[in-house]
C-alpha cells in the first residue's frame, strides 16, 4: 500500500490510433513494423466487391454510407492492412460545383458539360459548406465506428490539377492536350478554375477530418504530364495554398504518378508524406527529398502478378532501400489492378510485416 506521503500517478493511457504503425510512420517515428496499405485496396480484384457491384452502380455505391462502409472495412479486415482508406471517387466533388458526371459502362467517367472557355469557368460553382457531400462525411463516421480501434482511416480527394484535367477534357485522356492547351492559352482562366477547386477541396478534406479521418491523401494522378517549369507556374502555387488550408492536426499524403522530375517541387508545395511511384528508386528519391519528410511506396502493381518468391524479393529490395529509417509507409506505386490475385495481395501484406519486423 502507498504510504500517506506517496502519491499515486496513473499511467497515461495511450491512444491506439496514434500509436498505430501507420501514424507513427507519418510522423517519422519508429514503428515495430513498416506499415502497409494499398491504393484501391477495396476494388474489383476482390470477390466481395464484385458481388456488391453486380447489384448496384458505382455512383450509388459511392453515395451510400452503408455500402461504402461495407467495402472499406471488408477490404481492411480481409487484407490485414495497417490503414483503411475511404471508399469514394475523386470526381464526386465536381457534381456540387455544377458538373454533370456519369460513369458510363466501359468508358469510365464522363463529364457532359466540360470547361472549354473562360466563360465556362465563370459558371463553375463554389462549395461554401461540405453539406452537398454530406454522404461522404457520414460514411467516414460510419467507417470509423466499424473499424478496429487501432486502424487509422485515410480520407482523400483528387488534387486540383487532376480534377481540372477531367473537367476540361470531359473524361480521361492520354496526353491531356485539351486541358494543357487551355492552361497555356488562358492562364488567367486556368488560375481561376484551380482556385475554385482548391477552395472546394480544402472544405471537403477538412470535413472528412472532422468526421473522423486520421490522415488525408491528395491524388494528383495526371500531374506527371507536366514539365517542372509548367508545374512551378500552373500547379505549385495552388497546391501550396491548398496544403496551408488543411487541418494541421492530421498528416497529409501528397501523391502523384510519373513525378520523378517533380518530387522536389511537390515537397515544396506541401505534405507530411510524399508518395512515390515505381518509376523512381525509393532510396534515391528519399535522399533528394530530405530527411524531414516521410515517403510512401513504391512497388509496381504488376509485381503482384508474379510468383510469391519474386514478390518477396521485390519487397525486400524496397525495404532495403528504406533502410529501416522511420517514416516509410509501404504501398504500391499506384492502385491494385482489377485482375490481381487476392492471395498475392495478402501475401504482400504478410511479407512486409514479416520482413520489416525482423530487422
Amino acid at each position: 500500500m502507498p504510504t500517506p506521503t506517496e502519491t499515486h500517478v496513473p499511467s497515461p493511457r495511450l491512444d491506439p490510433l496514434q500509436e498505430s504503425p501507420f501514424l507513427k510512420a507519418c510522423r517519422r517515428q519508429p514503428a515495430p513494423v513498416t506499415p502497409v496499405w494499398l491504393m484501391r485496396q477495396a476494388g474489383r480484384y476482390m470477390a466481395e466487391y464484385r458481388t456488391l457491384r453486380s447489384k448496384v452502380g458505382f455512383l450509388e455505391l459511392c453515395k451510400s454510407p452503408e455500402l461504402a462502409t461495407e467495402v472499406t472495412v471488408t477490404a481492411a479486415e480481409v487484407l490485414g492492412v495497417d490503414a483503411a482508406i475511404l471508399f469514394a471517387d475523386i470526381l464526386l466533388i465536381l457534381e456540387p460545383l455544377g458538373f454533370h458526371l456519369e460513369f458510363a459502362k466501359g468508358e469510365g467517367p464522363v463529364i457532359h458539360n466540360p470547361v472549354r472557355t473562360a466563360a465556362d469557368v465563370d459558371r463553375v460553382g463554389t462549395l461554401d459548406t461540405p453539406a452537398p457531400l454530406s454522404f461522404v462525411a457520414e460514411a467516414v463516421r460510419s467507417i470509423r465506428a466499424a473499424l478496429a480501434p487501432s486502424t487509422p482511416l485515410i480520407g482523400f480527394a483528387g488534387a486540383p490539377f487532376t480534377l481540372a484535367c477531367y473537367a476540361i477534357e470531359g473524361g480521361g485522356s492520354r496526353h491531356y492536350e485539351t486541358a494543357k492547351s487551355f492552361m497555356y492559352r488562358d492562364p488567367g482562366a486556368w488560375d481561376s478554375l484551380m482556385s475554385r477547386l482548391v477552395d472546394a477541396t480544402a472544405i471537403y478534406l477538412n470535413s472528412q477530418v472532422a468526421a473522423g479521418a486520421q490522415a488525408v491523401q491528395l491524388f494528383d494522378s495526371w500531374v506527371g504530364n507536366l514539365s517542372p517549369a509548367d508545374y512551378r507556374r500552373f500547379v505549385q502555387p495552388h497546391m501550396r495554398r491548398l496544403f496551408s488550408m488543411l487541418d494541421p492536426s492530421v498528416p497529409s499524403i501528397h501523391f502523384g504518378t510519373d513525378t520523378g522530375s517533380l518530387l522536389l517541387l511537390q515537397r515544396e508545395a506541401g505534405g507530411s508524406v510524399i508518395g512515390l511511384d515505381w518509376r523512381v528508386e525509393l532510396d534515391e528519391a528519399w535522399s533528394r527529398l530530405g530527411p524531414d519528410v516521410a515517403v510512401q511506396g513504391n512497388l509496381d502493381p504488376v509485381v503482384l502478378f508474379a510468383p510469391i518468391p519474386e514478390i518477396e524479393r521485390q519487397v525486400r529490395r524496397i525495404l532495403d532501400q528504406a533502410g529501416g529509417r522511420p517514416g516509410h509507409i509501404f504501398n504500391l506505386g499506384h492502385g491494385i489492378l482489377p485482375q490481381t490475385p487476392v492471395d498475392h495481395v495478402k501475401a504482400l501484406i504478410d511479407l512486409v510485416h514479416e520482413c520489416s519486423g525482423n530487422r
